[in-house]
């Protein structure tokens, strides 16, 4: 099983079905046999009239357009983080952890 930590997340919502969001999110995947790995995913939720939360996402996203997926991933960018890189950050962050946790500032 695989455990999903969104780190950022910018979403969309189409007229033809207002009550789903398309969501594009950088992730942190965290394997069951310990392995970490990064990436970008698309999910929809769908928001329900009652309470206005989001229910979880559940499977593949069907994307509606390449315009819409291009938004999308203008929207990270101009958020300052849509050129993440998982190869970069996994052996950054391999290295940042194999350091032990960080004192804490007084």
């Amino acid at each position: 099983m695989t455990r999903v930590q969104v780190l950022n997340e910018t979403s969309w919502s189409g007229a033809v079905q207002p009550d789903l969001t398309l969501w594009f999110q950088w992730c942190r995947f965290l394997y069951d046999d310990g392995r970490i790995q990064y990436g970008y995913r698309f999910v929809w939720r769908q928001t329900s009239s009652e309470d206005g939360t989001q229910q979880a996402p559940a499977g593949q996203a069907r994307i509606p357009s390449i315009e819409v997926m291009e938004r999308l991933v203008r929207q990270a960018r101009s958020e300052g983080w849509g050129d993440y890189d998982d190869e970069r950050i996994s052996s950054s962050m391999e290295a940042h952890w194999a350091q032990g946790p960080m004192p804490k500032a007084e």
